[in-house]
């Protein structure tokens, strides 16, 4: 199966040598993603629901390039650096996937790799025959 491997605007992907994403046949993978903005520096600095968003807004880019998106998502996990601001993350989590229902893991983690950062999110996605059949006819226009 063809691999494609998707990049976003992380300042360590290419230190660490990892890539936002990647798609394997209909199997897409998203890394964790934080709120890093088009400029690199990190969005919503101490608001942990600004910083899902970001994550989620980085991921939509990530699985559109990949030609997927939310609909897609059956897993997601939220790595979080406070455990008890949880609300503010799966309040951003259920506006987007409230009717899609994937599985999803919210765990709390000592720290991220920069202080700033508050929430970094993963998702697993699957991109089902329905959305094939309409990414590939918009490429055929």
């Amino acid at each position: 199966m063809k691999r494609e491997n998707v990049r976003g605007n992380s300042p360590y992907e290419p230190i660490v040598g990892y890539s936002r994403a990647v798609r394997v046949g209909n199997n897409v993978h998203v890394a964790g993603t934080t709120a890093t903005g088009a400029d690199g520096k990190i969005v919503g600095r101490g608001d942990p629901y600004a910083q899902a968003i970001q994550c989620f807004k980085n991921v939509e880019q990530a699985l559109h390039e990949a030609g997927a998106n939310f609909r897609d998502v059956v897993r997601t996990r939220m790595y979080v650096t406070d455990i008890t601001r949880w609300e503010a993350v799966g309040r951003a989590h259920g506006q987007i996937f409230r009717d899609i229902r994937p599985v999803a893991t919210m765990v709390e983690v000592s720290r991220l790799v920069d202080p700033d950062m508050l929430v970094e999110i993963e998702v697993d996605a699957v991109v089902g025959e329905a959305t094939t059949r309409r990414l590939s006819k918009k490429r055929l226009r």
